[in-house]
């Protein structure tokens, strides 16, 4: 696989592959989906590989429409540091599901990617977070929309920036 890096910083490095960034030709949303911004993640095993069989899987399932992907940034953990760096990308889906039902299915595909809940901030082979949901707020101890601390993670507003399309609310930050 063909991957461009661009460093932006001595800590941040910008990957571009044939899927990262990608965006759909069909964007327009069908009668009862929603926009929402995933943020994903990983650092363990191969992350290209993962994020490249991620992006398939998604194409694949009826009940979330892939509609575009930003480039991939390679940045340093936080929180636990003791781990490798992070491969940190934005995916924008289109879905049916309202949001406590999509982060239990996006915590099924966690799961079937691997992921294990160790400790807060472990290193993982993917983390799939809601970072918006159309121009929704909502607070539950489960699920918070925007994801609280998205404007403060270059992990985030990295890849981001570098989207197409942007969501209502990041658009005010």
């Amino acid at each position: 696989m063909a991957v461009l890096r661009k460093s932006l910083t001595p800590e941040l490095t910008l990957l571009r592959t044939p899927l990262f960034p990608w965006q759909s030709p069909r964007q327009a949303l069908r009668q009862g989906e929603h926009e929402v911004w995933l943020g994903i993640g990983g650092n363990l095993g191969d992350s290209l590989r993962r994020f490249g069989h991620l992006w398939h899987f998604l194409k694949r399932q009826k009940d979330l429409r892939l509609l575009e992907s930003s480039p991939i940034l390679v940045n340093p953990p936080f929180g636990y540091l003791e781990q490798p760096d992070f491969h940190n990308a934005v995916l924008r889906v289109a879905t049916s599901l309202p949001p406590r039902r999509l982060l239990r299915r996006l915590q099924e595909i966690e799961r079937r990617f691997g992921r294990v809940r160790s400790f807060k901030d472990a290193p993982r082979t993917l983390d799939i977070d809601i970072l918006f949901y159309e121009d929704r707020q909502l607070q539950r101890p489960e699920l918070t929309v925007p994801h609280p601390h998205w404007a403060e993670r270059q992990s985030v507003t990295v890849p981001l920036a570098r989207m197409q399309t942007l969501p209502p609310i990041a658009i005010l930050k």
